[in-house]
Formats: C-alpha cells, structure tokens, sequence
C-alpha cells in the first residue's frame, strides 16, 4: 500500500472528544506511516497510548500535546521497538508510570517479518484481562488479546465505546503472526473474543481508524482461515518444506517477502501439527493421515 505524502507527522490530531493522535516519523514496511500515539482525556490528567520509538522529536511532540495536564499512565499494548521505547524517557520527564502490557524480550529464530522487542521496558504496574486505569473523564479497560505477542493488550475507552488495537487488528494489513512467540491459534482465539465485543470503534497503531469493526474481524478471521486451507492443500501432493510452499502460496508478491511470509506459514502448521493434522519430519511438513 502506497504511503500518502502529506502525514501529518509530530501534529496533534482530535479524533473525537476524548482522544488525540501523534503520528511518530517512523514509516516503514512494518509500521505503514508510522506509529500512532493516542493521548486519551481533556482534563487535568490524561493517558498516553503506545508511546513509540524513543525519537527525541516525537517525545517532544507528545509533551506538546499533552500540555498542562498531568499524565497519569503511559500505556504500552505491546513491547516490539515501533510501540514502547519511548515509555521509559517520558517517564524520566514526566514521572508518570508505565502501565499496560507485560514484559517480553526474545529474539526471533526466523528472519524478521515486524519489529523486534524492546529491551528497555519496564513496566510499574501490569494490567490483568480486565484490569483497568482512570483519570479524569476516562477509563481505560485491558483487554487480553496475545497472538501478535503473547502479551498484547487492546485498550477499551469506557466512555466512547473505542477500543486501541495496537497491532492486533488493523485495517492497512494483517497482523504478523511469528513464531515462536507469535501463535495462531492465540491470535484466532482473540480474534474471536473481539467478536463477542460491540466496540463502536478501532484505533490501530498503525493505518487508518477502523469503522466496521465486526465486519474486519470476520473478514480477518475468514482469511487466516483460507490461509489454513491452502497450507492443507499443499501438502495434498505429499511432504514439503515451507520454502517450498511459500511460492506456490504466495503468487505474484516481492521474492524479499518470502521470508516473512514463511514465518505465517509455519505459525498455521505448528497450529495444525497442535491440532493433530499435521506432522513433521526434520524440515518436511506432511498431512497426519498420509504419515
């Protein structure tokens, strides 16, 4: 998807009563046009969302809009670089505490298909499935949603019906989904919760809001779906290799990709092996009825 040119990069934007969005100067293959920070509440205290990467420039831009108020929670609704290391440097000017997402650091065993995790977060307090944080004029709400990372959040605003999907759902593109902390099933399951859900709005941390929220999510849970079918059909023909796979999967995209579509790949066959309809042998996946 092609990039606009004229992003409002460093400015506040009001998107509705009680939140605000700053788009960090970080776009790329991984973050689409950057980063969206969400500042949450208009009184004297307000809450930061995914501050982003620790760019001095979009810190400053943050501070700028938050202005006079207090913060009383920075938020992180997970730890890859795009999302979090800007917490610890706000908290340093601002004193407030870091709360939201667990902490997660692992290095992944494939070649990378989004950022990698944050080393430097620590956060003070940890929000449980269900957990929430107020301020003056909000509530915010955790939802548990792992299968990007095992310790994603969204974030529900009590007042407004929204809901802050990180990277969980987004409208310019599918979740990666990367092994061995990404896992399908997880992230089917999420997925699956959010259905049950009747948020009125999505804000992703990156791309446009997302205005038809149940109509996404079944959208996106019928595609990881599709993409099962096709893994299974593929190895109709006997025992393959995921390098091999990936060509015939993925027609017509850019040969660089083929790594990172390779981690999807593997994240539905380790889902099917789980589920006893697939097995392995080495580098070679096969049907678990035709081993």
């Amino acid at each position: 998807m092609e990039l606009p040119a004229d992003l409002p990069t460093g400015l506040a934007e009001t998107i509705e009563p009680l939140v605000r969005r700053v788009l960090a100067g970080n776009p790329s293959a991984f973050t689409f046009t950057g980063t969206q920070t969400y500042v949450v509440g208009n009184g004297a205290d307000v809450a930061v969302i995914d501050p982003g990467p620790a760019d001095p420039a979009h810190i400053d831009a943050i501070l700028a809009t938050v202005g006079d108020a207090c913060i009383a929670a920075i938020l992180c609704t997970h730890t890859h670089r795009d999302h979090s290391p800007a917490a610890a440097p706000l908290k340093a000017r601002t004193g407030a505490p870091i709360i939201g997402c667990a902490p997660l650091i692992l290095s992944d065993d494939g070649p990378r298909s989004d950022e990698a995790f944050d080393t430097t977060y620590a956060p003070d307090r940890v929000l449980a499935d269900g957990e929430s944080v107020a301020g003056d004029g909000w509530t915010l709400e955790a939802v548990a949603t792992p299968g990007h990372t095992s310790n994603h959040l969204c974030l529900a605003l009590v007042e407004s019906g929204a809901l802050f999907t990180g990277d969980h759902v987004m409208g310019w593109s599918t979740s990666v989904i990367s092994p061995p902390d990404g896992d399908m099933a997880a992230y089917m399951a999420s997925l699956a919760k959010l259905q049950e859900r009747t948020d009125r709005i999505y804000y992703p941390a990156h791309g446009p809001a997302v205005e038809n929220p149940a109509q996404l999510v079944r959208g996106m849970m019928g595609h990881r779906k599709q993409r099962e079918r096709q893994v299974l059909r593929q190895l109709e023909g006997g025992p393959q290799a995921i390098p091999d796979m990936v060509p015939q999967m993925y027609k017509g995209i850019d040969t660089r990709l083929y790594g990172a579509a390779g981690r999807s790949v593997l994240a539905h066959l380790i889902d099917l092996e789980n589920r006893g309809a697939v097995t392995r042998d080495g580098d070679l996946w096969v049907l678990a009825d035709a081993a």
